[in-house]
């Protein structure tokens, strides 16, 4: 049976444009406008419903209004985007003076932190969403041969609630979403959208001057920085499963030191080379915790019951204390090896593994260098 393909959707920046076309067309004619035709970045179009059409000063045809409201209802298809659903609104007026201006409202969030798509202080409303708004307006402008100027604000009343689910916190953007979106199109289940996110959260670091940075792969390895170290979320960098991806990006941005921490059951893959560490790329944990054991000179038998083990911490249960630090050595070596070929020695890389049994279970042999490093750099 063939499957069915997966839905695209459309962007928040695509639902802002849209909403400002159809808002200007409106504030020049004064006549409701149900739908409207959008280019899209890449030279696509969409036909989008427009809804919550509000009128001020006027109405019809009798007066032109001198603001209008409308929204766009985001539809995100088949990927899970925690704002699909959502009304994005776009409100335009009419401005003395002849600039076209754009601002955040209700729900989108402000820039706090350098390095980000817009400057501190800044509606988070990315590039190519303006660049798109601010076309449609002038779109419009040019047809009805209107001068004079326009004022648009972009507003999500569900942003600030919705925004505490993202990434945003973490990345320096305060009270809302982000109008997002370089195609115009959500593809489902987009991984380069979570490489970009990964890649934003570097650049904040970069920009703020660190040139040492520590990775997690997930909640597991930032609760275990704060609870040995006293670390924020905010100071880690969250990278998933792309720990490839991660390190490339890390010698792109002329890091200096990059130290990899997480639970053993997800860091043991990369002492195989395996760069992606999701299960469905991967599975051979307990083939690697054998292999390190016959390495570390244990028994074949003890190595063959490890490949039996349903976890790592059952595998490492059948361990002798003075058994597991010759296999974490073994592991730790093996994950320095391949995060160094990765990157081909052109930064100081290290690692740091653990479990929620046995607690600190591997250091890499700069590992420590690289903490000292990071606190120096943030003055911890």
């Amino acid at each position: 049976m063939t499957q069915k393909p997966l839905a695209r959707g459309y962007t928040t920046g695509t639902c802002a444009q849209a909403a400002t076309k159809a808002a200007m067309w409106m504030l020049m004619t004064g006549k409701p406008c149900e739908k409207v035709q959008v280019e899209l970045p890449q030279g696509e179009t969409l036909i989008l419903d427009i809804c919550e059409i509000k009128f001020e000063n006027g109405e019809g045809g009798k007066l032109l209004p001198e603001e209008v409201c409308c929204a766009v209802k985001k539809d995100s298809g088949d990927d899970p985007d925690i704002t699909n659903g959502v009304l994005i609104y776009s409100k335009v007026s009419r401005n003395q003076g002849t600039e076209i201006t754009l601002d955040g409202g209700e729900g989108i969030g402000r820039v706090t932190k350098p390095g980000l798509d817009q400057p501190v202080g800044a509606a988070a409303i990315n590039r190519v969403p303006r660049q798109m708004i601010i076309k449609e307006v002038k779109e419009v402008c040019e047809e009805v041969g209107y001068e004079r100027g326009i004022h648009v604000e972009i507003s999500i009343p569900e942003g600030k609630r919705l925004a505490a689910g993202t990434f945003n916190p973490r990345l320096g953007i305060e009270g809302g979403l982000s109008i997002l979106g370089t195609t115009g199109i959500v593809e489902p289940m987009s991984e380069q959208a979570l490489v970009d996110t990964i890649r934003v959260e570097m650049k904040v670091c970069m920009a703020g001057g660190y040139r040492y940075l520590i990775v997690a792969p997930g909640n597991y390895g930032l609760d275990f920085l704060s609870e040995q170290y006293g670390m924020k979320d905010e100071d880690v960098v969250k990278c998933s499963n792309y720990i490839g991806q991660t390190l490339d990006m890390a010698v792109d941005m002329e890091c200096r030191g990059l130290l990899l921490v997480g639970h053993i059951g997800k860091l043991i893959k990369v002492a195989g080379g395996i760069m992606n560490t999701h299960s469905r790329w991967a599975d051979c944990r307990m083939e690697l915790m054998a292999a390190a054991a016959l390495r570390a000179g244990i028994e074949g038998t003890k190595a063959a019951a490890l490949l039996e083990s349903v976890t790592t911490d059952d595998a490492l249960g059948k361990c002798t204390p003075d058994e597991r630090v010759l296999i974490m050595n073994q592991i730790m070596n093996k994950i320095e090896e391949y995060m160094n070929y990765r990157t081909e020695g052109k930064l100081v890389t290290g690692a740091m593994t653990f479990s929620g049994v046995y607690g600190i279970l591997g250091k890499t042999d700069r590992a420590d260098e690289l903490i000292e490093s990071f606190k120096r750099e943030r003055g911890l």
